[in-house]
């Protein structure tokens, strides 16, 4: 019995690496994986049920729903790490310089990211397409990035703050060593755990929200997208549900695979998270 509650307590953590797993290999594989072209379209079998020629059916202009959902991981996988990516950058570089210097350089970078997190991100994200008029996956990247970056900032900030007269820094400050030096050093290094499991869970958070944006017509132009599709499966609901139903369970399945290996990941590298 205790073995089969240690492998149960595990399953979790195999569900969301497995996800993770999955969501990498069909971005990548994805011509080899899709039985079609995702832009390969035939009018004359357009909404067509799951079965035969098209395990998952078609959509309104008959294009196969499983290459479009294959091609689909593709456009989340480079949101969901492009946004994680750029706003560990960011915040990460920020937030230790501004836990580090303190005074006024930590008063002004702490107002501003007091602002950009007063305003809805997923707004600014809206805004700032709306500007583009062309979006593109590099332009979602960079929306969701706008105020993504202020969470890891202000994560960053607190641990150096509690880090910055521990010993090993003192003796580091005391011999000369330069300011970029030890924060590159031996700050960032002792922060990179709660660091990665917040990424873990902006994974999420950024496939969710490319979702919504290709939902509502403001997604990556020209590209396959789980949020449009789900869109298109929308107004098709009634009529062919299916169109709906494989987009959302993709996103379904994907971001709580995620989450579930965000949670493993935070019981293994944070230790003051009360595990219960």
């Amino acid at each position: 019995m205790s073995r089969l509650r240690h492998a149960l307590g595990h399953l979790p953590v195999y569900a969301g690496a497995f996800a993770v797993f999955a969501l990498v290999f069909v971005a990548l594989f994805a011509p080899w994986i899709a039985p079609y072209p995702p832009d390969q379209l035939n009018l004359v079998n357009d909404l067509a049920p799951p079965g035969g020629a098209h395990w998952l059916g078609t959509d309104e202009n008959g294009a196969d729903v499983l290459s479009a959902l294959c091609y689909g991981a593709r456009v989340a996988a480079l949101v969901g790490l492009g946004t994680v990516g750029l706003c560990m950058v960011i915040g990460v570089t920020l937030g230790a310089v501004s836990g580090y210097l303190g005074g006024l350089v930590d008063e002004v970078l702490m107002r501003i990211i007091d602002v950009l997190m007063a305003f809805p991100g997923i707004l600014l994200a809206i805004l700032l397409i709306a500007i583009t008029r062309e979006p593109s996956i590099g332009s979602v990247i960079l929306a969701l990035s706008l105020t993504g970056w202020a969470g890891y900032a202000r994560l960053v900030r607190g641990q150096v703050l509690s880090l910055r007269e521990r010993p090993f820094v003192v003796a580091a400050r005391s011999m000369g060593a330069p300011t970029g030096w030890i924060i590159r050093k031996h700050l960032v290094p002792n922060v990179l755990a709660p660091v990665i499991v917040q990424a873990t869970f902006g994974i999420a958070s950024a496939i969710l929200a490319e979702a919504g944006l290709s939902f509502l017509g403001l997604g990556p132009e020209g590209v396959s997208s789980w949020g449009a599709l789900l869109d298109q499966g929308a107004r098709y609901f009634l009529v062919s549900g299916h169109l709906a139903l494989f987009p959302g369970l993709a996103i379904l399945l994907t971001v709580l695979g995620i989450n579930l290996l965000g949670d493993a990941l935070r019981d293994r590298l944070d230790p003051h998270h009360d595990r219960g």
